[in-house]
């Protein structure tokens, strides 16, 4: 099913991304070039600098590996014994995106926080659904969460190669910010693809800023999205530079407003 990732990819996710690549690939070049041309003097000045490059790198390795631990330890796995109707979407909407093999997920108590995770270290892919999150919405709701969090991983948004080729390019200000709004795009439109209903879709990301379980099926649509003309033109635009996520009604418009290809 790569098809369907290519037809959901935004232009601009895919334009971002090249740019990004690019400019973190003329970074490292960069950087190389440096460490075998100047002179050791210059060298072993920056030597504090590069020690603490090394560490974060020594930091982010020994973090993934605790990860799992942590997880399997604290954590509910999902699985054929564990909450089964929740393993059977992940599942199946591995196998709809074509994932060589389903994530595994997990449901964790994050004290209230209403949100789903997609994390990939060591080649092994997982997917993180707080109980909160799962408390409030409908079945059919949550069906488009997972579409969405697997969607990250169809789409490759955080592959290891990619991850570090991106890296250094954040320095470029509100670019990766801006990459990583596109990706929700697409992951918006890949979770609609896995639950096949547009309204339960955007009920779900409404549901992101309600997040009250009592009044979820009273929810008003039409009335959220109309919430985007009330967003202050300029304050909006700033706030929004800032996000790694676009807000909330501009996901709903954008996805039924999107070309939805079954």
């Amino acid at each position: 099913m790569e098809d369907i990732v290519k037809l959901y990819k935004t232009s601009k996710e895919t334009s971002y991304n090249f740019i990004l690549c690019t400019v973190g690939s003329l970074i490292y070049a960069g950087f190389i070039y440096f460490l075998f041309s100047v002179e050791k003097e210059i060298l072993m000045s920056i030597l504090p600098l590069m020690l603490y490059v090394v560490l974060f790198g020594i930091f982010y390795l020994i973090s993934a590996l605790l990860f799992r631990a942590n997880a399997m330890g604290n954590m509910t796995l999902i699985n054929e014994e564990q909450f089964p109707h929740l393993h059977q979407i992940v599942i199946d909407g591995s196998k709809k995106l074509g994932l060589e093999s389903a994530p595994e997920a997990f449901l964790y108590n994050a004290n209230g926080i209403f949100n789903a995770f997609a994390r990939q270290t060591f080649g092994r892919r997982y997917l993180l659904l707080t109980s909160s999150l799962v408390d409030a919405v409908s079945d059919e709701q949550i069906k488009f969460v997972i579409g969405h969090e697997l969607g990250h991983h169809a789409a490759g948004h955080l592959e290891f190669i990619g991850f570090w080729l991106r890296f250094p390019a954040r320095i470029v200000p509100f670019l990766h910010k801006a990459y990583s709004r596109q990706c929700e795009y697409t992951c918006d439109k890949i979770g609609y693809f896995i639950s096949r209903d547009v309204d339960n879709s955007c009920t779900a990301i409404q549901m992101l800023g309600c997040g009250c379980q009592k009044l979820n099926g009273k929810m008003n649509l039409f009335a959220f999205e109309k919430q985007e003309n009330l967003v202050p033109s300029t304050s909006g635009f700033i706030a929004e530079l800032f996000r790694s996520h676009p807000r909330l009604t501009r996901r709903v418009i954008a996805l039924k407003n999107a070309r939805l290809f079954d």
